[in-house]
């Protein structure tokens, strides 16, 4: 089993933590979580980019000229795509770029880039995260204490408190245990995670 350091807010060390070997010490495999990613980001794609047709632009209802005897190329309408203003020929239309993975690969790449964040000491256990108010001035200090900037912070359960606090650092976002996906955790530098999420997530990904 893997063991990190235990750390409060004020970043001290506490104690350690192990941490299940079916979670954070599995066969990193890179190339799921590369399909993963493409799938993230492919779904969050709005697809919206349109342009218009020949059918659809203004004008041409008559033939620019006759069709023989001017010495110039036939043409039929001015809503052709060879002409400026004229329609777009096989440009986008508004479409879905969603597209589903197995949930079991999904799981995998999961695990992977937790693997990968332990492996590279690039995890940070808290023993507890929280504050009496909104501020993210109490947020930005325990980043500061326990040396991190690009952060992803898990928490177990939902905490206004903690959320809004850190809702105004540049590169910090915070996610709950059922939130969490390999793209964030992949994307940010350090994973910031409470012992109480640590628990809940060994408990819902095992």
């Amino acid at each position: 089993m893997p063991k990190v350091e235990l750390l409060n807010m004020e970043g001290k060390k506490v104690g350690d933590i192990e941490l299940a070997d079916s979670i954070f010490a599995v066969e990193v495999n890179e190339s799921v979580m590369h399909d993963v990613v493409l799938n993230y980001l492919a779904n969050q794609r709005q697809g919206t980019a349109s342009t218009k047709t020949r059918s659809e632009v203004r004008g041409g209802g008559k033939k620019p000229w006759k069709q023989k005897g001017t010495g110039r190329a036939r043409q039929g309408s001015i809503r052709a795509p060879q002409w400026i203003k004229g329609g777009i020929a096989l440009g986008p239309k508004p479409r879905s770029f969603k597209y589903t993975l197995n949930k079991k690969v999904k799981r995998l790449a999961l695990k992977s880039a937790l693997t990968s964040k332990v492996n590279e000491n690039s995890i940070v256990v808290l023993d507890s995260l929280n504050f009496d108010e909104i501020k993210t001035k109490n947020m930005a200090k325990v980043l500061e204490n326990i040396k991190v900037s690009k952060a992803l912070v898990v928490i177990s359960d939902k905490n206004i408190n903690v959320e809004a606090s850190a809702r105004n650092i540049p590169n910090v976002k915070t996610a709950l245990v059922n939130t969490i996906n390999t793209y964030d955790i992949l994307k940010y530098d350090t994973l910031v995670v409470t012992k109480d999420a640590v628990a809940k997530i060994e408990e819902v990904y095992a």
